[in-house]
């Protein structure tokens, strides 16, 4: 007897209706239910509007780590804009709505099982694709807020690997920019040592020229009386000559010196760009280290400094995606159950579906089997098959009657079924 003390049909808030939508249950049958099973469907529902709000702030965590701004690990919060955080919210709050409603139908679709408070081997295998699911899920919603948890420690280890990044960087391209500038140098030695050449043959022919002009003046200084004398023209010749030859030698290579000198300021200009292109590099080098502040790296830096507290956290994420599967598989069957079963079972019978249970002796046991029979189809097979058996009657009696009719004409006049000569053939062919 049913105790009408019991407010089966009182009001719940907005809040509790939301947790059993949320739960997949159907409101119309849970307030005709024991508030047990009330609280056990708010439950769950609960832990799946809960698994939404992590998955809403994991996923803005995410995008933040991955599409935000790149930068030293410390300082990478001075860099976030308004757009950022903007674009971080609308991506949480698409991303914990698709978990929220894959969580809501992974659980409104688990069934009870075998009805008890034991978890058996076959329902597990029966729920595996729906674990396997909400175990990537869970791996899915922790990772972000893993980091997030252990940002702190994170960002110190991170700005160390960058700075030691940068600084290996530095070392690689102080050594490229080294022997590029050895390369230049080199190329400028060869036409510094052309132009040496050349000043040294200058210097040479000078020198000629400046002891003629010593040993001419010394045979002037010597024979003063006779002024400027034979000897003296001579060597006047000679120095006319190697003033000549210093002429000659100087338009000769006058080209070859102006394209040395070129090539020597060409190489001075390198070096100088040489020096301007090693800043810029360096600059990428630390842009390049700043990169390395993304979510992959993030991740791994937590596994090597955390311990087992990321662990901890993805098994705490685990149990919260997969409890409501193992939840439902051990609730036992409630009166809610019985009403949802009943309303279906007087659906399928109204709509002309009817089940029937059998138990049949397998080698492993008894095996449990459900035969299901369409009313309808049965119905419509049983009128399908009068309707061809009256047909085939009425085809039998129609070919019945004509044949007696035409036994009589026959009777009556012979000698209109019988032809001869040339109209035989066509007659009869015909």
């Amino acid at each position: 007897m049913i105790n009408n003390d019991y407010p089966l049909n009182d009001k719940v808030s907005w809040i509790t209706e939301f947790l059993w939508w949320s739960a997949g249950a159907d409101k119309y049958f849970l307030m005709k239910s024991p508030k047990a099973d009330r609280v056990k469907y708010a439950g769950i529902g609960g832990i799946v509007f809960c698994t939404g709000l992590l998955a809403m702030v994991s996923g803005g965590f995410a995008f933040h780590t991955i599409f935000g701004p790149k930068g030293e690990a410390i300082d990478i919060s001075a860099l976030t804009t308004t757009a950022d955080i903007l674009g971080s919210i609308i991506f949480g709050f698409v991303w914990g709505t698709i978990i929220f409603n894959l969580d809501r139908f992974i659980v409104s679709s688990t069934g009870k099982g075998d009805g008890t408070d034991k978890v058996t081997w076959k329902e597990v295998k029966q729920a595996l694709p729906r674990i396997i699911i909400a175990i990537i899920l869970g791996f899915a919603i922790s990772a972000p807020l893993e980091i997030k948890i252990l940002e702190s420690e994170i960002n110190a280890e991170l700005q160390a690997f960058q700075n030691e990044n940068t600084l290996e960087l530095n070392k690689k391209t102080e050594k490229e920019f080294i022997q590029k500038r050895k390369d230049i140098e080199a190329r400028k030695s060869e036409f510094e040592k052309k132009i040496a050449e050349y000043d040294k043959e200058v210097v040479r022919i000078q020198t000629e020229l400046d002891a003629l002009i010593d040993a001419q003046q010394a045979e002037m200084q010597d024979k003063r009386a006779y002024g400027f004398g034979p000897v003296a023209k001579k060597m006047q010749k000679d120095i006319d000559n190697k003033r000549q030859d210093i002429k000659d030698y100087e338009a000769k290579r006058k080209n070859e010196v102006l394209d040395w000198k070129g090539q020597i300021a060409f190489q001075d200009s390198l070096i100088r760009n040489l020096q301007a292109e090693k800043n810029d590099r360096l600059k990428e080098n630390e842009v390049v280290s700043a990169g390395y502040s993304g979510l992959l790296k993030r991740i791994q830096i937590s596994h090597e400094i955390g311990g087992l507290i990321p662990w901890v956290i993805l098994f705490v994420f685990l149990s919260i995606e997969t409890g409501p599967i193992f939840f439902k598989m051990m609730m036992n069957k409630g009166v809610y159950d019985y009403l949802v079963e009943n309303y279906n079972y007087q659906r399928e019978v109204e709509n002309g579906i009817w089940k029937e249970p059998h138990a049949y002796e397998g080698k492993d046991g008894l095996i449990f089997l459900e035969k299901v029979t369409f009313l309808e189809v049965n119905q419509a097979k049983e009128e399908k098959k009068l309707k061809t058996n009256a047909q085939s009657k009425i085809s039998a009696k129609a070919i019945e009657k004509w044949e007696n009719k035409k036994l009589k004409e026959v009777e009556s006049s012979p000698d209109s079924f019988i032809t001869e000569g040339e109209d035989s053939a066509q007659s009869n062919n015909a």
